[in-house]
C-alpha cells in the first residue's frame, strides 16, 4: 500500500509552487478568544487535519491551552512564556519552515510569520501588532477568512501573485 503525504499545493503566480506540510496556529488572539475557542473554528481545524500536520503553539498564559484545545486534532506545542518569540522560532527550525505556513496575530508571531512559506497574519477581536501584519504574507480580519485561505487554495494564489 502506498503512503500518501499530507500536503497543500498552491502555484502562486512570481512565487513559484508553495508546498505546505505543516500550519502553525497562535492560540491567544488568533484561534482562541478570552480563552475560548468557536465550536465551528473547530471543525473547520479538523477539516484542514486532513491535509496538514497541524501545531498549536502557546505558552498557556491562561493555564488552560488544554482543556480549550480538546477535540482539536493538532498537536499542542508549548512554548516558553519568558521568551516565547524565540521558543516559536525554535519549533519552526525543527519542522522545516519551506513547508510550513503560519497563522498568527501577535508580536511574538512576527519571526516565525516572516520565515515561513506563507505568513498570515489575522487582526481579529485582539487586533494584531504591527510587526505580525508587516512580516506577513496576507492579513485577514478573521481566523475563518485564514483557515480559508488554505481550504480554498484559489483565494491565496489571487492575494498573493506577483
Amino acid at each position: 500500500m502506498r503512503k500518501y503525504n499530507k500536503m497543500i499545493e498552491i502555484n502562486v503566480p512570481g512565487k513559484g509552487i508553495l508546498k505546505i506540510e505543516n500550519l502553525f496556529l497562535d492560540l491567544n488572539g488568533t484561534i482562541a478568544y478570552d480563552g475560548i475557542i468557536h465550536p465551528r473554528l473547530k471543525e473547520r481545524i479538523n477539516l484542514l487535519a486532513r491535509s496538514l500536520k497541524i501545531f498549536i503553539l502557546t505558552a498557556d498564559t491562561l493555564g488552560s491551552a488544554r482543556t480549550i484545545t480538546r477535540g482539536i486534532e493538532a498537536k499542542l506545542v508549548l512554548i516558553p512564556a519568558e521568551d516565547s518569540l524565540h521558543g516559536k522560532m525554535e519549533f519552526l527550525k525543527k519542522m522545516e519552515s519551506g513547508k510550513t505556513a503560519v497563522i498568527g496575530n501577535g508580536y511574538n508571531d512576527h519571526l516565525i510569520l516572516r520565515k515561513a512559506i506563507l505568513g498570515i497574519a489575522v487582526i481579529g477581536k485582539e487586533g494584531a501588532s504591527i510587526q505580525a501584519l508587516t512580516n506577513s504574507d496576507g492579513v485577514v480580519n478573521d481566523i475563518f477568512d485564514a483557515l480559508d485561505l488554505l481550504i480554498h487554495p484559489l483565494r491565496t494564489k489571487a492575494t498573493l501573485r506577483h
